[in-house]
């Protein structure tokens, strides 16, 4: 039976399984697992191996939807119990930390997954197996506990000890699943158990449901609605690097504890440690893995990130760098950011054939070509946002452009430098027909394409103009205008002219003459980098290392002793990128793949060593914290939605839960809306919003619209402390300047990853910060505070009407309108002394209402929208949900009107 045929069968049985316990009464009936040979393992042999990861309950972490089927067609083994303290301390002796237990048969806890890995490697080499895990280095905390694997991958193809990847894990425990048997608060008086000490049978795994919370081999990622053949998990731990941990503990409920539960309460890295979560082992090859990436995409090849974060700043000095390269399987771009701490490969998948990607100088574009060196024929040159999306695509519109080359120009413009042709140059006559080129690149725009000279010097062209080269069978080199070939004629390709004053060329040849009597000894084809100064003299060379040969070589821009190259295996794969330094002639591996091309690597030349921000997760995003109020949760919600979606925002709602309830972002059509609205309020607040976060990170803001609730201007800035003072997240953003310079990696994750779920997601989330309410009516206008406060706080007013000028002044310098709202509140207030709910009095609220009328003639960018007209409005009573807010239909109402508003001032 072919796969895909077997896909087809196995999406229809699990078609009808609407939860994880259906399917297993369904497929798992009666047991599967066997005593092993495997000393304290239990072989798992069933044919049929059925199972589903996640739920559809939208009342589960997001992590954890939707359902998705998964089949295991392999067989493997699995611990019977979790890792005891005295099988732990009896093999990590000599390898990291010695447990203090106090019983040899208690679970194995308080250890970093990267302990539980050592584990099992070290089970793997006493027991004469492969090592499933390989690392460069590993780093250690003060109490000998793993923290970090240098180079760290997981190879399923090795037959050795490893951890249960999660859908191994939750078949052993949907075989079996009681939640009466387990270790939980219900009955473990907080503390662990000897392993097994619920009754089992031999052939039977226990603790799988409490005692120990246990480490899964996976990354944490996303899931799909779909069927999956063999899944080992997320390819990398994505910005944020959390884990799978499975099981719940003796501190769980038994009733919280779920098979499809896949976190903990904190956020769960690789080097987390607790007294409640252990591991246990498994063993065997899980052939034909199948990975997840975050965008739910199916991979039975990845790109292994393997220098981290800390090795590549010791290398180029700062966090803030990049590597781009061409996966050649999937024919995409592929990036990793090294401005976070935990490393993710991300693709930007396309229908492009992308070849020789060149970072932009300021890092945040990549130009490409669909051309490849060396071949001859047709090319077009694009450029693009370096992101996952690869946002902001532009097509340079000229007949043929390859090669691309940033360089900026001593006027301060930033050009590309390509070539009309990058084919083969040993013609004379052929290379004379090509040309080299530049044009300029702003404002995501291409200018007017510019000839520089006949001939494609594709290989560089120096800072001053004077000196280009090219390496495609010859070494060419144009040397102010005139022509020349270097290394006597003989065959090189790979030419990379560095950026720096010294004009040095690097090249890869094919074991030539020149080449090895400069070296002294023979060698292969591409298994020396070799550099020639100003004038094509050989002055250097590199070995490759062994079983290894070079290609891809490019000099690293501004750094004078880097270059960046692929090594090919003895097969010819570019199976890993490495950083060269020409200096020390020391390598570092950055990346391991199947077929990994033309990489370029960038790092920001001039840097302050503060800015090289590593996110503190305990702050960084947290913008609510338990037991604060729902206006924290709320807020919590649409700082979401603000980091998410900052690229495509042009209409920013803030303000108090007037506009929450009265603004519906999806029905403005005049442009991407968001409401940031929120219960309990002061004026103060809304513009710190839209101040700091609105203003400074909003590319296309056109508009903000401001709820001016003119009762409440009695408070100043009261609620602005409670809110922004006392949350981590808001006070992180303060002290970092609110990231006005560059938003640093993985902060977006990190605002998702700590958002709070629940009633607030449910109802903020979808309707991009709207809250709708039934129909109600207007009521009684009931007056909740003396209406004579403005003589009590006779500032107050001024106070507010100076702090929304000043905003409408910093709106005006960011070319940004700015829209007050006066919300309709009870007609009935007329017939009182009061203008609303909280006052003021009417007098006063008609001085206040001339105020914001002088405000608007004299700022062209203010716009006032009055809506309660001192209570003569056309709001009806349905369209009311109480005294002072609306309905959804009075919602549809005002936003239908602040709609046609907007689109006039477009």
């Amino acid at each position: 039976m072919n796969r895909m045929l077997l896909l087809l069968l196995l999406g229809a049985l699990f078609a009808a399984c609407s939860n994880s316990e259906s399917v297993y009464s369904q497929q798992n009936s009666g047991s599967a697992l066997e005593v092993d040979s495997l000393e304290g393992m239990l072989a798992v042999r069933m044919e049929q191996k059925n199972l589903v990861l996640g739920s559809n309950d939208n009342a589960t972490k997001t992590n954890e939807r939707p359902q998705m089927s998964v089949s295991l067609q392999y067989d493997f083994s699995i611990g019977k119990h979790e890792v005891t303290c005295g099988e732990y301390n009896s093999l990590m002796k000599s390898v990291g930390a010695l447990l203090d237990c106090e019983g040899d048969n208690i679970p194995a806890t308080n250890v970093t997954y990267y302990d539980a890995v050592l584990f099992a490697n070290a089970r793997s080499k006493a027991e004469g197996f492969d090592s499933v895990y390989t690392y460069t280095a590993a780093s250690f905390d003060a109490e000998k506990h793993c923290t970090n694997l240098e180079g760290f991958a997981y190879h399923p193809e090795k037959q050795g000890y490893r951890l249960p990847t999660e859908a191994e894990w939750v078949y052993v425990a949907g075989l079996n699943w009681n939640q009466a048997s387990g270790w939980t608060s219900d009955n473990s008086d907080y503390k662990l158990h000897d392993v097994c000490s619920f009754a089992s049978a031999d052939n039977e795994a226990c603790d799988l449901l409490g005692n120990a919370m246990e480490w899964a081999n996976d990354w944490l990622g996303n899931f799909r609605d779909t069927m999956v053949v063999n899944y080992v998990g997320a390819p990398d731990g994505g910005s944020l690097g959390q884990r799978v941990v499975k099981g719940g503990s003796f501190r769980n409920e038994a009733r919280s504890v779920a098979l499809y539960s896949r976190g903990d309460v904190y956020m769960v890295t690789s080097s987390t440690r607790a007294n409640y979560v252990g591991f246990r082992l498994a063993f065997g090859v899980i052939p034909d893995a199948l990975w997840m990436g975050s965008d739910g995409k199916v991979a039975e090849n990845r790109v292994v990130p393997l220098a981290g974060t800390s090795t590549v700043r010791s290398v180029v000095g700062t966090n803030r760098s990049k590597l781009v390269f061409r996966n050649d399987l999937t024919k995409n771009l592929a990036y990793i950011d090294y401005a976070g701490g935990s490393l993710s490969v991300i693709e930007i998948a396309d229908t492009l054939d992308a070849y020789h990607p060149e970072i932009s100088p300021d890092g945040q574009k990549v130009a490409f070509c669909t051309g490849l060196e060396g071949v001859a024929g047709k090319s077009s040159l694009y450029v693009r946002d370096l992101n996952a999306e690869g946002s902001n695509l532009v097509k340079l519109d000229v007949k043929s452009a390859a090669i691309p080359r940033w360089r900026v120009l001593e006027n301060g413009d930033t050009a590309i430098v390509y070539v009309s042709d990058a084919g083969n140059n040993k013609n004379e006559s052929d290379f004379k027909a090509t040309s080299t080129w530049q044009v300029t690149f702003a404002n995501g725009k291409f200018g007017k394409p510019q000839k520089l000279f006949d001939g494609a010097y594709h290989g560089g062209l120096s800072v001053d103009g004077s000196l280009a080269v090219t390496g495609a069978r010859l070494l060419r080199a144009r040397v102010g205008k005139s022509s020349t070939i270097w290394y006597n004629e003989e065959q090189a390709c790979n030419a990379s002219l560095a950026s720096d004053s010294s004009k040095r060329t690097l090249f890869l040849d094919f074991g030539s003459k020149t080449g090895r009597d400069f070296v002294g000894e023979k060698y292969g084809t591409h298994e020396r980098i070799l550099v020639a100064d100003s004038t094509g003299k050989l002055i250097q060379s590199v070995a490759a290392p062994a079983g290894y040969a070079f290609d891809h070589s490019e000099w690293v821009k501004h750094s004078g002793k880097l270059a960046i190259v692929t090594f090919t295996n003895a097969s010819g794969a570019h199976t890993k990128i490495a950083l060269v330094n020409l200096e020390d002639y020391s390598f570092v591996e950055l990346a391991e793949g199947d077929e990994l091309w033309h990489p370029c690597f960038w790092f920001k030349e001039s840097f302050v060593p503060e800015d090289d921000v590593l996110l503190d997760l305990d702050s960084a995003g947290v913008y609510y914290v338990e037991g604060q109020s729902w206006d924290h949760q709320v807020m919590s919600i649409k700082m979401s939605l603000f980091w998410k979606n900052i690229n495509s925002i042009e209409i920013l709602g803030v303000g108090s839960s007037r506009i929450e309830d009265g603004l519906i972002p999806l029905n403005v059509t005049a442009g991407k809306t968001l409401n940031m609205g929120h219960p309990g309020n002061d004026l103060n607040a809304a513009l710190y919003v839209a101040e700091n976060y609105g203003l400074l990170h909003l590319p296309k803001l056109k508009a903000v619209v401001v709820s001016l609730d003119i009762d409440l201007w009695q408070v100043t800035t009261e609620y602005t402390h409670e809110m922004f003072d006392v949350t981590p997240g808001f006070v992180y953003d303060a002290n970092h300047q609110f990231w006005k310079d560059e938003i640093p990696y993985a902060f977006v994750d990190a605002v998702n990853n700590a958002m709070v779920g629940g009633d607030a997601y449910a109802t903020y989330y979808k309707t991009m910060g709207f809250a709708a309410n039934l129909s109600g009516s207007w009521g009684n206008p009931d007056v909740e505070k003396d209406s004579t406060w403005q003589y009590v706080l006779p500032t107050a007013i001024e106070w507010n009407l100076e702090r929304l000028k000043s905003f409408v002044e910093k709106a005006k310098e960011k070319n940004v309108a700015v829209v007050g709202i006066i919300f309709p509140q009870n007609p009935g207030y007329r017939n009182t002394g009061a203008w609303g709910r909280y006052g003021p009095t009417r007098t006063v609220a008609k001085k206040t209402l001339k105020s914001l009328e002088q405000l608007e003639a004299s700022h062209s960018n203010f716009i006032l929208l009055n809506e309660n007209k001192m209570g003569n409005h056309d709001y009806s009573d349905e369209m009311a949900v109480n005294t002072d807010h609306l309905s959804e239909l009075g919602a549809r109402q005002l936003t239908e009107r602040l709609d046609s508003l907007l689109k006039e001032m477009d």
